[in-house]
C-alpha cells in the first residue's frame, strides 16, 4: 500500500482577490504562495518521494517546482490533466461575492452531487476523474516502487476534496464539510481492506517518518501506537 500525499497549491493572486480562477491560464502563486510552497517543499525534504504528479496548471506546476528542489534525487514532474481544476464553465473569472447570489452557489454547498455549472463540468464528474487517476497512480507505483513507497499529487481544493470524500467513504454531497487549505498536505494510504486517512489538510509538522511508515492492510484495534513508535523500531 502505497502513500500519496495530496497536496494543494500555494496561495494564487486570483485567491487573494477573491476571484475563482478556474483553468483561467497566468494563473500564479503571490508572494505568499510562494513562501507557502518553499516552506511545504522544505517539509517534505525528508520524504523521499518516488514520483510527483502535477495538475497541469501554473501554480501547482510552481508548488511542484518547490518540492522538487528539496528532493535528495532528481525527480522529472508527471503532469496529468486528470487531476485539473474543475471546468467551472461561465462561473470562472468571476468573484466569488457575485457567484454567491447565484441559484447554483446553494446547490454546490448542499448538494454538490447535483450542481454542474454552465458549460463547465459537474462536480461529480470531476471527482471520477480524479478519483480514477490517484487510484490508478497509487496501484502503479506500488508495483514499481514496492508498498512503502510515497508520492505526491499536487492539484486543487475541490479537486482534492472530492478524492478524500472517496476516501473517507463519505458521499460527495458531504465533501464541503472537508477543509484544504493552500500549500496544505493531506495523507491517504490505499489499502486491500480500504483507503487508511492519515492525515488532512496540515500545514506543519514532520513528515519524515513516512520514510518509516509500515505497509498493513489491518487497522490497529485500539488505535496503536502511532508513527514514532515504528521510527523507534526501526532506528
Amino acid at each position: 500500500m502505497a502513500i500519496v500525499l495530496l497536496v494543494r497549491h500555494g496561495r494564487t493572486t486570483a485567491n487573494d482577490a477573491g476571484i475563482l480562477a478556474g483553468r483561467s491560464p497566468d494563473v500564479h502563486l503571490d508572494d505568499t504562495g510562494v513562501d507557502q510552497a518553499s516552506r511545504m517543499g522544505a517539509r517534505l525534504a525528508d520524504v523521499s518521494l518516488t514520483r510527483v504528479v502535477t495538475s497541469p496548471l501554473e501554480r501547482c506546476r510552481e508548488t511542484t517546482q518547490a518540492i522538487l528542489e528539496r528532493q535528495d534525487q532528481p525527480l522529472v514532474p508527471v503532469v496529468d490533466e486528470r487531476l485539473t481544476e474543475c471546468a467551472y464553465g461561465t462561473w470562472q473569472g468571476r468573484p466569488l461575492k457575485e457567484l454567491a447570489k447565484e441559484p447554483l452557489w446553494k446547490v454546490v454547498q448542499s448538494q454538490p452531487s447535483a450542481a454542474v455549472f454552465p458549460e463547465g463540468e459537474s462536480l461529480l464528474s470531476m471527482q471520477a476523474r480524479a478519483v480514477e487517476a490517484i487510484r490508478r497512480i497509487d496501484a502503479e507505483i506500488e508495483v514499481e516502487h514496492g508498498p512503502t513507497a510515497v508520492w505526491a499529487a499536487v492539484s486543487h481544493g475541490d479537486v482534492i476534496k472530492s478524492i478524500l470524500a472517496d476516501a473517507l467513504g463519505m458521499h460527495l454531497d458531504h465533501f464541503q464539510r472537508l477543509h484544504v487549505d493552500p500549500a496544505s498536505v493531506s495523507i491517504v494510504r490505499y489499502g486491500e481492506a480500504r483507503p487508511d486517512v492519515v492525515a488532512t489538510n496540515t500545514s506543519a509538522g514532520d513528515l519524515a517518518w513516512l520514510r518509516a511508515a509500515e505497509a498493513t492492510a489491518d487497522a490497529a484495534v485500539g488505535g496503536g501506537a502511532g508513527p514514532a513508535a515504528a521510527t523507534e523500531r526501526r532506528s
